[in-house]
């Protein structure tokens, strides 16, 4: 795409004196990198990447003012001097490469976790946690003025630490916000009761601020949009709150996103969402204010996304985070007029707020860089001190990717795919409803092995002898995995097949259209994860009437730490999908099957024209085993050495093809 479609995304704008280069934001998120409460290296090259990458403004991901506010093992120490020095690291990456650096400062309220803190939870009333089932502390007039403190001293070492400025974080139901909230605030002190009392404290904070950190200080507030929620501020009222704060010029700029601890699922919504989730509240408040700029973030993915909110008036500015996870180069590539180049982001979760959700430091499914630059030297790739000859066998998320950064590194690579088409079973994973994103991937993948001149052979099985003719000096094995030959479910050990002998379908076949299942469909999920709950979906969608059978306590148990399982199972339970859960196919004639509870042990029938199986894939590793047998050097990849995630797969290409 040209560059002059994205005029306005281009277009600098000035923020409390100073200048962006654009109106590209890389927002706030928790990164969880934190060692000790302390920054690293692994922030310093993370954040340091998407200011490479051309992000007009980054926001360093939430600080948290107060003990109280301590949500996860890897967030920064509160209320310690002792950062400052650690973040002037930061900042120099950031502002060295051309961005303007802020810090998001946080503070949870009632919905905090004792798991990291240590600490009561403090809130305006005492209400319970909905982040687990922990109660919470009513703030005292001196808490209240602790915690006000708290952020201002924040703020401050911000400043020492060569930040530009702060945003203050009153989004998805936080102590700010929760002040804000009449459901929240039962107060009948001065903190409560009338708006003028209820946005008491986050005035205080934002005053305070700008009076110790001076006029040249950039203060953003963050707030969120739940139209959805009734005890939730709506648009409505956000807008007066919002209108109050702008009254006295307290903020400089006002972000705008999606979901909350009412509903977590819009905080980083999946594909399952519609996109530009964070516009609708920013074009309210774009109307509002009249001195700060406004920030739309949620869900927008790509320049022509945010383009399309600016020059629609609805924003000031667009946070792209995943987008810039995925690749932290995607401004500079729009910028240049190569918007094809960019890797879009799958919208999937699985290794941003996957692993955040998990208290691991975040990364991504299709960029395993994110969270590794200072040790992969960014998404960006020294040309070998010895080029050769690259075979890659398979022609999956492994091998596309080995084949991709070995190429990009001035190897000379050819990709043999037994196929027609490349993309493996990740092609079958994106013909599931709305997943169409990973078909996107495969497309990317084919254009830059076109334009690094990848020798892309189809219809191509490799034997050992075909890798000895090859003749090449570095030999990469991917050929994936298959679908396992029986039924085997982890909670019958004892069996490695269902009785009765009735015929099984795997999910592959079915997504593949190699069978053709009749109208009733028992699909049995052993993993709980997008390749049965998808099957599922699609079958549903294609007319069919399908039970879905899961040894767990809920359909979709994995999808859950990528915060997809509701609304997968809202999807599913709109198309009549029947689920039966903590239970397992104890027989199967083919027509008929007997489903056991796992609690009781009491039994069903469930008559249907097919059982579609969904598990975990078994290696395809015959190759490997040739090879060996051969004594020729190899390096395998990918599920053909463990079935596993797609993430694991391109981790393991790129991993090796940095090594040749």
């Amino acid at each position: 795409m040209p560059e002059q479609s994205f005029k306005r995304l281009f277009t600098p704008v000035v923020l409390r004196g100073r200048t962006l280069r654009n109106r590209i934001v890389f927002g706030a998120h928790t990164a969880n990198m934190a060692e000790e409460g302390l920054p690293t290296e692994r922030h310093v090259g993370y954040y340091a990447e998407r200011a490479i990458g051309g992000a007009g403004l980054v926001v360093v991901e939430p600080m948290p003012v107060h003990q109280a506010a301590v949500l996860t093992r890897g967030n920064f120490r509160p209320s310690d001097d002792s950062v400052i020095p650690h973040f002037r690291k930061i900042t120099e990456a950031i502002k060295g490469n051309g961005a303007v650096a802020i810090q998001q400062l946080y503070h949870v309220g009632q919905h905090a976790d004792p798991d990291n803190s240590f600490h009561a939870g403090w809130s305006p009333s005492g209400l319970p946690s909905y982040h687990d089932s922990d109660g919470s502390h009513r703030m005292t007039e001196a808490e209240i003025e602790e915690t006000i403190d708290g952020f201002v001293q924040a703020a401050r070492r911000c400043r020492e630490a060569g930040f530009d400025g702060v945003e203050v974080w009153a989004a998805y139901h936080s102590m700010l916000d929760q002040f804000w909230t009449p459901w929240s605030n039962r107060r009948d002190d001065r903190w409560g009761g009338s708006l003028e009392n209820r946005t008491r404290m986050s005035r205080e904070v934002m005053t305070r601020i700008r009076k110790v950190c001076g006029e040249d200080f950039i203060v953003g507030l963050a707030i969120n949009d739940e139209p959805e929620v009734e005890v939730a501020l709506g648009r409505e009222a956000l807008a007066e709150i919002i209108a109050l704060h702008d009254r006295d010029a307290l903020m400089d700029y006002v972000t705008c996103g999606s979901g909350s601890y009412f509903d977590f699922y819009k905080i980083m919504p999946t594909f399952l969402y519609p996109e530009k989730l964070g516009a609708d509240l920013a074009s309210v408040l774009k109307s509002t204010v009249r001195h700060a700029l406004v920030t739309a973030e949620s869900h927008i993915r790509t320049p022509e996304n945010a383009e399309g909110v600016l020059s629609e008036g609805r924003a000031d500015l667009v946070s792209i985070v995943r987008g810039q996870i995925a690749d932290p180069h995607l401004a500079n590539k729009a910028a240049a007029g190569r918007a094809q180049d960019i890797r879009g982001c799958l919208s999937c979760n699985q290794m941003c707020w996957g692993r955040r959700s998990r208290d691991y430091w975040i990364s991504c499914v299709i960029n395993p860089s994110a969270g590794r630059e200072w040790e992969w030297g960014g998404d960006r790739f020294t040309p070998s001190e010895r080029p050769g000859n690259v075979l890659v066998v398979g022609g999956g998320p492994a091998g596309l990717e080995a084949a991709r950064v070995a190429a990009e590194r001035g190897h000379r690579v050819v990709l043999a795919e037994a196929s027609d088409r490349l993309g493996g079973q990740f092609r079958l994973a994106g013909l599931q409803p709305r997943r169409a994103q990973i078909l996107d991937l495969i497309d990317w993948y084919e254009r830059q092995l076109a334009r690094l001149q990848v020798d892309v052979r189809h219809g191509q099985y490799v034997e050992a002898e075909d890798v000895e003719r090859e003749g090449a000096d570095h030999v990469i094995v991917a050929t994936g995995s298959l679908p396992p030959d029986g039924a085997f479910q982890r909670a019958l050990p004892q069996y490695d097949a269902i009785p009765g002998g009735g015929s099984v379908l795997s999910a592959e076949a079915v997504m593949a259209r190699e069978a053709r299942p009749g109208k009733r469909i028992l699909l049995l999920d052993d993993g709980g994860n997008w390749k049965g709950c998808g099957t599922a979906w699609r079958l549903a969608e294609d007319g069919h009437e399908v039970t879905l059978v899961t040894p767990d306590a809920l359909v979709g148990k994995e999808l859950q730490r990528m915060a997809a399982d509701a609304p997968l199972r809202r999807a599913l339970a709109r198309l009549g999908v029947r689920f039966v859960t903590e239970s397992a196919v104890t027989r199967w004639d083919g027509g008929s099957a007997r489903i056991a509870s796992l609690l009781d042990g009491t039994e069903q029938e469930i008559e249907a024209d097919a059982l579609v199986f969904a598990a975990t894939s078994m290696a395809a590793d015959s190759l490997s085993v040739e090879l060996e047998a051969r004594g020729i050097a190899f390096t395998a990849i990918g599920d053909c050495t463990a079935a596993r995630q797609a993430a694991y797969a391109i981790h393991d290409g790129r991993k090796v093809a940095l090594g040749l």
